[in-house]
């Protein structure tokens, strides 16, 4: 996509972007690409399931993740997110030939914690590769991928001796945390999450506290399982994502909230969403997206959503050993009301953006159910509101759907195969769309549509 100058907000905007802005606020020219701040190629890195990637540190992202021969730790790093797709992989841990940890490696997990790097992985003994248990790596090095820093530190261990991987680690007010996936004696579930306070990065200090058990017809598809969680700290709350049901296209995610202030230790302190977050989506040809984390893009202010789903729902054999779950990054948005919007694993294409009268920030257009364009306040269905611009060969743009992105705004404001051509014309405080043909795009009160004179648009 060529570069287009659009227009936003200053840069001292907050986390929501453009929609916390102020119609008077001075406009400053940005791209499309500035505006999404996150890469669109797909997929960020091939063949790697549940990836993970840290938080910039000392000007450096180092991702990681599930390789498809479940037999090493591999690390990655660079200075952008985009950077990743082409840096170079460094191994820096293999499993031994036989016995214990012999097994599957699967879902490492890359921490700084009090000035060392720190990798909570699972893997399976040579024997039985499935006898999965949590293990830690730590290295005093201020590098991860210097590989001769690595050592294995213990076997990270629970209340009990039971299948546990998906180790993940935060801090919060001045504790740290361990958040896991475990199968219980005397629950017939594959596993739930479970949290307990840490008191040294490799050990628990307290009694680890079940926080969720799939329950829910979306959390037992093929197996019961919640697995993969994620912590992200925002809006005086603790979200925690995880994954749920078999690791084919019906694998999916869920959402724990709790309050900040709350006892996290406490199972009635998180609530979980009655539906699942982030699903399958055919239109784009995403599959089973899930076992995500989280990171911050290099504006330091854009929150990322990484994940790995498949481009193909049929599978051969077991899910469990296709190699094609692929690691993946889109922006994470936010309601108003401070709660995360996550809409569709997004397809092909480049930089993708909301539409919002200068003077309306919090109104988007959309397309409804049955196609046509129209304006609406902050609607929770988040994909209905994402479009990309696409540059033509004669200087105009198209405007295609992202969750259908066979569909585009055509002559008639409805979503349809055939595009209408629009061109951007940059206004003080933000910018019209000139509809080929003759007249602007006009919105009023709910309505979008073609007039003698433009609405002031701003784009998030």
């Amino acid at each position: 996509m060529k570069r287009r100058t659009l227009l936003g907000t200053a840069a001292g905007a907050g986390i929501a972007g453009l929609a916390g802005a102020g119609a008077a606020e001075a406009a400053v020219p940005r791209t499309d690409a500035e505006i999404y701040g996150v890469p669109t190629v797909q997929p960020l890195v091939r063949q790697r399931a549940d990836p993970f990637i840290t938080p910039r540190t000392n000007g450096m992202y180092y991702f990681t993740g599930s390789v498809p021969e479940y037999d090493r730790i591999a690390l990655r790093g660079a200075s952008t997110l985009a950077g990743l797709t082409g840096a170079t992989e460094t191994v820096i841990w293999r499993r031994p030939a036989s016995g214990r940890m012999a097994g599957h490696i699967w879902a490492p997990e890359l921490h700084r914690i009090d000035g060392r790097w720190y990798v909570y992985f699972a893997a399976g003994d040579s024997d039985d590769v499935f006898r999965i248990r949590t293990y830690v790596l730590e290295s005093p090095l201020a590098d991860p991928l210097d590989a001769s820093g690595w050592q294995l530190k213990t076997q990270l261990r629970t209340e009990w001796d039971g299948f546990t991987l998906d180790a993940t680690t935060f801090a919060h007010r001045g504790r740290r945390y361990l958040v896991w996936a475990q199968s219980e004696p005397e629950i017939a579930v594959n596993t739930s999450l479970y949290i307990a306070r840490m008191g040294t990065p490799w050990s628990l200090a307290t009694k680890p506290t079940r926080i969720t058990t799939p329950t829910r017809d979306w959390e037992i598809q093929g197996f019961r399982v919640n697995e993969g969680p994620a912590v992200l700290i925002r809006n005086g709350r603790v979200f925690l994502t995880f994954s749920a049901s078999a690791t084919d296209a019906r694998y999916c995610m869920g959402l724990l909230t709790a309050d900040a202030d709350a006892d996290l230790l406490r199972r009635e302190s998180w609530v979980k969403t009655p539906d699942p977050v982030f699903v399958t989506s055919a239109e784009t040809s995403r599959y089973g997206p899930g076992h995500n984390s989280f990171t911050v893009a290099e504006d330091g202010r854009t929150d990322v959503l990484v994940y790995h789903a498949r481009d193909y729902r049929d599978i051969t054999g077991d899910p469990l050993y296709d190699p094609n779950r692929h690691a993946r990054v889109q922006r994470l948005y936010w309601h108003p009301d401070g709660t995360p919007l996550f809409g569709v694993p997004v397809g092909d294409g480049g930089p993708i953006v909301r539409i919002s009268p200068a003077d309306r920030p919090d109104d988007f257009v959309r397309h409804a159910a049955d196609g046509a364009i129209v304006v609406q306040r902050a609607p929770r269905d988040l994909a209905a509101t994402q479009f990309r611009f696409e540059a033509q060969d004669d200087g105009t743009e198209v405007i295609r759907s992202v969750d259908h992105p066979a569909s585009y705004v055509g002559s008639d404001l409805r979503l349809g195969p055939a595009p209408v051509k629009v061109r951007r014309e940059t206004v003080r405080t933000g910018l019209q769309l000139r509809v080929e043909g003759g007249g602007y795009l006009r919105v009023s009160s709910s309505t979008v549509s073609v007039g003698s004179t433009g609405t002031v648009l701003r784009l998030s």
